[in-house]
């Protein structure tokens, strides 16, 4: 059986592209650090404005020197709309939602999570430029999405 040459340049084409996108994968997840947020633990999408820590939250100090941001998604906004963070600190982002599945994505970086019922996630990112930065939902969550959006003031 005789392979045609342009199958032959198919099979090395895609070849390349695989062995590419894989080193490609692996450069964003080893040398970016970028990984996808696990999920951290489970909380009853009833009660989330009245547990710990969602019963408050914002942003807050933590024992080893790094700060929590903690925030709520619900319908259509999140809570809080505005988050003022420190320059140069490693911030942990902790997320849910109250009530559908909502998208949690700070522009210009790569904090980027899905705000799930019953879910808490998480994800650190340390901010190196000081700014103002979008935050927006990028899961469509029902007939006002397009206005769910806040605010993250790195000082």
């Amino acid at each position: 059986m005789k392979v045609h040459r342009y199958d032959k340049a198919f099979l090395i084409v895609g070849g390349v592209l695989l062995v590419g996108c894989l080193f490609a994968l692996l450069y964003a997840s080893v040398g970016m650090g970028i990984h996808l947020p696990g999920r951290h633990a489970t909380i009853d999408p009833q009660a989330v404005h009245t547990t710990p820590p969602f019963d408050n939250p914002g942003v807050r100090q933590l024992p080893d020197g790094r700060v929590e941001a903690v925030v709520v998604g619900q319908i259509w906004s999140f809570v809080p709309a505005e988050i003022r963070l420190p320059l140069g600190k490693e911030i942990v982002f902790t997320v849910t939602s109250a009530d559908v599945i909502h998208g949690f994505h700070i522009d210009g970086t790569r904090v980027n999570m899905m705000m799930i019922p019953g879910q808490i996630s998480r994800n650190t990112y340390t901010f190196r430029r000081p700014g103002e930065y979008l935050l927006v939902c990028h899961e469509y969550c029902g007939a006002a999405h397009h206005t769910m959006a806040g605010k993250v003031i790195v000082e």
